[in-house]
């Protein structure tokens, strides 16, 4: 009898958003990372699909959300001003978009009551 060793990887805990819309998508998440609130973009997501955007464990009890779709019509937003690029970025710091080169976006805070895992589902406006 040969014992063949089974390497496990431990669970991920995420943050995946759903897209319940008839629209593809593309989605920037910003969160606060014990010092500065960071945004980072673009994930596209298609019509009744998922993405992981954040991997790692969820270390803030909110992530920012803010979704367009392809034509830059927006689908998510809220009332929390952060920064976007036009092409995929990962930017540190939520002020001063503008003077910093960078677009101004109103993000939708999600509370994830400190899980460590969480999917946030994204409807056609109602």
């Amino acid at each position: 009898m040969y014992l063949i060793p089974c390497f496990v990887a431990p669970a991920q805990a995420q943050f995946a958003v759903c897209n319940q819309t008839l629209n593809v998508m593309n989605v920037a998440v910003g969160r606060y990372d014990y010092e500065n609130f960071t945004t980072s973009g673009w994930w596209t997501v298609g019509p009744n699909r998922c993405a992981n955007v954040i991997d790692e464990v969820l270390n803030a009890r909110y992530v920012y959300v803010f979704a367009q779709d392809v034509f830059g019509k927006e689908i998510m937003n809220g009332a929390t001003p952060m920064c976007i690029d036009t092409k995929r970025f990962d930017i540190v710091g939520e002020e001063d978009c503008l003077v910093r080169g960078y677009l101004e976006a109103r993000f939708k805070e999600v509370d994830t009551f400190k899980s460590e895992r969480w999917t946030l589902f994204v409807y056609p406006p109602g």
